[in-house]
């Protein structure tokens, strides 16, 4: 795999709020990171991680106060290639309301691609492309503020698509979303992962949502503290509860059984191979 996102020694600090304060809060402390190209990389971290300041490095939104972010070899420090970077990372925040800006769902689609300056023609079979691969193609003609948390969120996801980005960073892009809602978006990042090999950053703290990734990367304080795959990082409970961290319930149930003596392993993640591991034990 070649790189899609480069983090060097990385440190970032936020300006201090009031003039009694000498130095602004420091949310990022000499972070090394690489994404590839077409992995699925899930963050972690508890409030005040870093995990969230850390992926608005990724296409700009924020930039170093030492160290360097590249993207595919673009140095986000270097203003002329700002509008290179954002369209290669697409950001999908929290709040989808904060970034629907149309009253109609096509209109809002399309709404990067006309900023780019990507041809008429072009768009319109951009906005119908992006909106059939979110499965929201039925509602093109629609209000936005008229539909579901979950699928507003994926009308935000499509407008990123239309912008034809190889990477995309979702912010805890399902915090706000209902159970449904959450399962909607979450199959839709699934989906463009398999089928269109887009690189995705999910930024989460919900550990389920883990699972989906290829690769986990747990921040603490500032730091890159763990970085593996989900069986990798989710079997070491004790260290993540250290840190204030759960770890998904199927690996939570399997954790007790073996303290209560029960021979189950630690990496059955997913719900189905929990079950089989619990009734192996069990009979």
């Amino acid at each position: 795999m070649s790189t899609m996102i480069e983090v060097r020694d990385l440190t970032f600090a936020y300006p201090a709020q009031e003039e009694e304060q000498q130095q602004g809060t420091v949310a990022l402390r000499n972070v090394d990171l690489t994404i590839e190209k077409g992995s699925f990389v899930a963050v972690l971290g508890h409030n005040g991680s870093g995990k969230s300041t850390l992926a608005k490095h990724m296409n700009a939104v924020l930039l170093p106060s030492g160290g360097r972010v590249f993207v595919q070899g673009c140095d986000t420090l270097d203003e002329q290639q700002i509008i290179a970077i954002r369209r290669a990372v697409g950001m999908v925040f929290q709040n989808p309301d904060n970034q629907i800006v149309a009253n109609v769902v096509e209109e809002d689609v399309a709404f990067g691609p006309e900023n780019l300056g990507v041809p008429s023609a072009d768009i319109r079979r951009r906005v119908d492309e992006a909106l059939a691969a979110v499965g929201m193609d039925a509602f093109t003609r629609h209000a936005p503020h008229l539909l579901s948390g979950g699928q507003k969120q994926r009308i935000a996801i499509a407008g990123i698509i239309a912008m034809a980005p190889q990477c995309i960073v979702l912010d805890e892009a399902t915090a706000m979303l209902d159970p449904a809602g959450r399962r909607e978006v979450l199959a839709t990042i699934e989906k463009l992962h398999r089928e269109m090999g887009i690189t995705v950053v999910l930024i989460t703290h919900h550990m389920d949502e883990a699972i989906l990734a290829d690769r986990v990367v747990v921040m603490n304080e500032g730091r890159v503290a763990m970085d593996g795959t989900p069986t990798e990082v989710f079997t070491r409970v004790e260290e993540l509860e250290e840190m204030g961290l759960t770890v998904p319930d199927t690996v939570q149930l399997l954790y007790r059984l073996r303290a209560a003596g029960y021979d189950v392993p630690l990496d059955a993640l997913d719900v189905e191979s929990c079950a089989d591991a619990v009734f192996g034990a069990l009979n």
